[in-house]
């Protein structure tokens, strides 16, 4: 007995030992990824800008290439310009510069720089906060590294994935008057015309129509852009409040955790995860600008199955394609949508062009284009869903 409390002593020696050990251990390595150096923002965007890179190495332009390519979707554009103009009945303000070809890094690039402005309110916030704890610190840096992770994989695959772009210009990089940019993303294009077997000029063609009604959108109606940004800009101070929140621990964590349980109770239902971990209020601000994308990106749609068909001889073969492309999609894709949200947004998109089309359909183009007088004008998702709300709510304005 002796001899095996003996045992049993050193062995819950031993093992302390060696648990002092790990411990020890493990508190230097948690002290030494809290001091590794860092920048004090919330995002490494350098490190979100390499992994997103990383993705995305391959099909790189050449200058020469970009050159002639700048050129040439500068011309699909220009010949859109009045084709689109003879529908709409609208003239486009002039704009020198606006069309460039790029590749998947490009494309990272100037939407990274998007992102950096969106989130410099919230980044300037975590500046003002300085950590001094081994455990504060440490905890700061698994933060940084899974939103720079998080980021930079949704950019990555995004690259992957997008034709083209009208790039807003938002939060006061330039001068609201100003107008936007419209980017084609070369290697995705041929990937998709050398996949489902595209006609190459018709196929540029038809993502240059929709491209470049987004133009005509936004610099057609100035306060499409200076609405939207708005929008944008309390949205983002959402996202700050719930920053602070966050940073309280398990008392912050609860009010994430109420949220979800009253989602499903509230005025304003969640559709997906992202908006259940929402207020109500954040919900009905994020709804409103899920429905002026809807429109944005519908509208687009519907100039495009307007006009497209008598331009282009294969635009039914195009538009049949490019459905069945969207509709079978990779497992990854399909979980990569859930996770993110993105497969709710293309359900809305597909709402917009109802919507659109149904107005046309009952009271012609000219009442559906009054979406862009003013904000007052646009949809909400309940009238996205039942047109006819809208038009008795546009109607009794008129008549008021």
């Amino acid at each position: 007995m002796e001899q095996q409390s003996r045992r049993k002593t050193s062995t819950l020696a031993a093992g302390a030992a060696v648990g002092i050990a790990i411990g020890a251990w493990s508190m230097r390595k948690v002290a030494d990824f809290a001091n590794k150096p860092r920048t004090s923002s919330l995002i490494d965007w350098d490190h979100a800008r390499e992994i997103a890179t990383r993705m995305n190495v391959e099909g790189a332009l050449t200058a020469t290439e970009r050159e002639s390519l700048n050129a040439y979707y500068d011309d699909l554009v220009q010949k859109c310009i009045p084709i689109i103009e003879s529908y709409t009945g609208v003239v486009l303000p002039p704009a020198d510069e606006r069309t460039f070809a790029f590749d998947r890094v490009d494309w990272i690039n100037a939407n990274l720089e998007g992102f950096q402005r969106m989130f410099a309110p919230i980044e300037a916030m975590q500046e003002e906060k300085i950590r001094t704890s081994t455990i504060s610190r440490a905890f700061s840096g698994v933060n940084q590294s899974l939103m720079s992770y998080e980021v930079g994989t949704l950019l990555g695959y995004m690259a992957r994935r997008v034709m083209g772009q009208y790039d807003l210009a938002m939060f006061g990089r330039e001068p609201v008057a100003d107008p936007g940019k419209l980017y084609f993303v070369e290697p995705n294009i041929r990937g998709i015309e050398r996949k489902l077997g595209m006609p190459k000029e018709d196929f540029r063609m038809w993502l240059a129509l929709h491209e470049t009604t987004h133009v005509f959108e936004f610099e057609a109606h100035p306060w499409v852009r200076q609405h939207f940004n708005a929008l944008l800009e309390r949205y983002m101070q959402f996202l700050q409040q719930d920053t602070e929140f966050l940073k309280q621990g398990m008392r912050g964590l609860k009010v994430f955790a109420n949220r979800i349980r009253n989602s499903s109770d509230e005025e304003t239902q969640a559709n997906s995860w992202m908006e259940a971990l929402m207020d109500q209020d954040q919900r009905t601000l994020f709804n409103e600008m899920q429905a002026m994308m809807s429109v944005i990106e519908g509208y687009s749609n519907h100039v495009m199955n307007a006009v497209g068909k008598d331009l282009l001889p294969r635009y039914d073969e195009i538009s049949r394609k490019f459905e069945e492309r969207q509709a079978m999609r990779s497992q990854a894709d399909i979980l990569f949508g859930k996770l993110t949200g993105l497969n709710v947004k293309l359900e809305q998109y597909r709402q917009g062009e109802e919507f659109i089309d149904a107005v046309v359909e009952k009271r012609g183009h000219a009442f559906a284009y009054r979406v862009w007088d003013k904000p007052e004008h646009l949809p909400t998702m309940a009238e996205l869903k039942d047109p006819d709300i809208w038009i008795h709510r546009i109607e009794t304005l008129t008549t008021a």
